[in-house]
């Protein structure tokens, strides 16, 4: 029997919830962003390639229905899923008229076997009536809300070209809890220009502001973006795979026992990472990270302050 993560898992979650394995299955419902249509700018994030920031394998050519029914066949062969949830996850989410948004998510809960929805979106694109219809759509299915983040630093989220400052993500956050949906927020470890020190701060950020569950990313490099171009200059340097293994556990340690960890880390896609090549090899990560918290006999939480202030 598989011994039990030393972090709180959403994948365990779910089985609790739902009594069974349950996968995420992405979606491309053809939302652009605010950061690429040139509201803000168009050029985006500087890691965000041209089908979106973590959107790979995707047939955006199909209607949301048919992407989710050609997920759950992969997702039943691969991992013997039995449920699945709808994820929304290329660009930005809820950068439409509420009308719209109803129709797409309606359109993938109505799939069977779907049991919930998963939001990806920017904090700066959460006007009121949105939230208001997601609180709503929350108190029939299974909802989260993924809100990109990135960094605590604001010069770091002007290095990513987010267009946005950490203020309106608190402001994002407080609104949406004030309406109980449930966020997870997006966190890049290691960026460039950041201290340890400054990075694990962000764990504390995140137990101070009561978020429910967290994504951890390593900054890829993708072909066609603007980071691929620094890349290439030498003017970024990424993280070995040892020592994001390490950072992560470090981070762990600090975060609140109680916020569900999505991720860990990422994989790109193959045909578009220029780097780190070591993270196409995901679950090798995964277990290095299980590893070193078994050798530190760690958990998440172990070294979180008693009293938060």
């Amino acid at each position: 029997m598989p011994q039990p993560k030393r972090y709180n898992s959403f994948s365990d979650e779910l089985k609790r919830v739902f009594g069974c394995k349950v996968q995420r299955i992405s979606v491309d419902a053809g939302f652009t962003c605010p950061n690429r249509d040139g509201t803000l700018d168009g050029e985006g994030c500087i890691f965000c390639g041209g089908s979106g920031s973590g959107a790979y394998s995707i047939r955006p050519e199909l209607s949301v229905a048919a992407q989710v029914e050609d997920g759950k066949e992969i997702m039943r062969r691969k991992y013997r899923a039995r449920k699945f949830i709808a994820y929304f996850q290329a660009y930005t989410n809820t950068y439409a008229p509420v009308e719209r948004l109803a129709s797409l998510f309606d359109e993938a809960l109505s799939v069977p076997d779907v049991v919930g929805i998963i939001v990806a979106t920017r904090p700066d694109c959460l006007p009121d009536d949105v939230l208001d219809y997601l609180a709503r759509l929350g108190e029939h299915t299974y909802l989260w809300l993924e809100l990109g983040l990135q960094s605590i630093h604001d010069k770091s989220l002007a290095f990513l070209n987010r267009r946005h400052d950490y203020a309106c993500f608190v402001d994002a956050l407080q609104r949406t809890a004030a309406r109980k949906i449930r966020v997870c927020a997006h966190v890049i470890l290691g960026l460039p220009g950041e201290s340890r020190e400054e990075t694990l701060a962000m764990a504390g950020a995140l137990n101070r502001l009561g978020v429910d569950g967290v994504k951890l990313h390593l900054l890829h490099v993708m072909k066609g973006t603007r980071l691929a171009e620094m890349y290439d200059k030498g003017e970024v340097v990424l993280p070995d795979r040892d020592g994001y293994a390490g950072l992560v556990c470090d981070f762990l340690e600090r975060l609140d026992p109680a916020i569900l960890i999505h991720r860990l880390t990422g994989d790109g896609g193959r045909d578009n990472l220029v780097a780190p090549l070591w993270s196409l090899n995901k679950f090798e990560v995964l277990n290095l990270i299980d590893a070193e918290l078994e050798r530190r006999d760690s958990r998440q939480g172990l070294r979180r302050p008693a009293t938060i202030t």
